[in-house]
Parts: structure tokens; C-alpha cells; sequence
């Protein structure tokens, strides 16, 4: 599964890094940080790539092109759907929690972001590509996860969510496709 990112500036890695010893208690504490505007699956791959032959002929399965078509198609899906897209402003405000996440341990720390145009974009792909049950669409959260799981000490995470720092902010002027598998950015696509 691909997910379209909203790229961070180094301040929140700086914030991150900086919260990183507080974050005593959890089973998983993220070292890199993502702010995810839609998550896209093979099944959002157009059924067609390389110029318009069937993905049967390319070597790989009808549901599944190679990883390199998939990316120039689902890129080239995209393109129409963010052509539309002024640059946004988006802001990490806060810390929160998740006490009861839809998926996976709890609980989840998280940087909060505040951004009207990110909600919007996600919407808009929503629409086109559908939306990831209980996590996408009305229940979309704009954030940058920090921590998952274990058992953390309720002063720890009390403490975080109480901690203050000067909102970070930033003007959004691409989104990255990120591809998990490699753990790389496989496509930038300019608003």
C-alpha cells in the first residue's frame, strides 16, 4: 500500500527528536515521521499502464502491475486530481492521544495538525479513490504519530499532551508518494 505524504520540515523532526526521551513505556517509538494525506492500495492502480496495454502482458498479474508502472500510473491518476490544488498552510499545534486507535496497540501519541486545505485534499481523494474504513473520510485525523503500544506510564502521556511549544507551520507545495516496502518516497507530485 502506497500513501500520499504531505512533506514535514526539519522543525518537526527537531520536535520529534527532542520529545523522543519522554517517550518511555511505549512498544513502538516511530524514528521517522509521516504526516499521511490518503493511503492507496494496488487496487487504485488503473487497470491500464505503459501507454495503454493490459497489465496481463507486462510479466505480472491482472491485479497487480510492476511496482515501476504502478507508480507512473497511480501518479499519473493523480496529477488531474491535484492540478486543482493551491499550496496549503498546515500546522503541527499540539500533542494528543488516541486511547482507542481503529487499528493496532494502543496507546497512540501524536503530533496534531491543524490544516483546512489538507482536510479538503483528502476529501477530494477520498472521493475518487474511496475511503480506508474507520481511519479515512469523516474520521480522518491529520497527524504525526509518535508512539504506539506498551504500557506507558499515565504521567508520561499526560505530560506530553500538556506539553507547549510554539505551533510549527508551514506552506505544503507537493505531496510524495511513499512506498512502504522500500521505505522511500517513490514519486513527488507538485501542487
Amino acid at each position: 500500500m502506497f500513501s500520499l505524504n504531505v512533506p514535514l520540515p526539519p522543525a518537526v523532526g527537531d520536535l520529534a527528536a527532542d520529545l523522543h526521551p519522554k517517550l518511555s513505556g511505549f512498544d513502538r517509538v516511530r524514528d521517522r515521521h509521516t504526516l499521511v494525506c490518503k493511503r492507496l492500495g494496488v487496487e487504485d492502480v488503473p487497470d491500464r499502464v505503459d501507454g495503454g496495454e493490459s497489465n496481463r502482458g507486462l510479466g505480472s498479474s491482472p491485479s497487480r502491475p510492476p511496482k515501476p508502472d504502478a507508480v507512473a500510473a497511480l501518479r499519473e491518476g493523480l496529477r488531474p486530481l491535484l492540478s486543482g490544488t493551491d499550496p496549503f498552510e498546515v500546522a503541527v499545534t499540539g500533542i494528543d492521544v488516541f486511547d482507542a486507535p481503529a487499528s493496532g496497540s494502543r496507546p497512540v501519541v501524536y503530533l496534531a495538525v491543524e490544516s483546512e486545505g489538507l482536510v479538503r485534499l483528502h476529501h477530494r481523494l477520498c472521493a475518487a479513490y474511496g475511503a480506508i474504513d474507520r481511519i479515512e473520510g469523516d474520521e480522518f485525523v491529520p497527524h504525526v504519530t509518535l508512539a504506539r503500544g506498551g504500557n506507558p506510564d499515565p504521567g508520561v502521556v499526560a505530560d506530553l499532551v500538556n506539553r507547549e511549544f510554539e505551533p510549527i507551520r508551514w506552506r505544503v507545495h507537493a505531496i510524495e508518494m511513499y512506498d512502504p516496502e522500500f521505505r522511500e518516497v517513490a514519486a513527488t507530485i507538485n501542487l
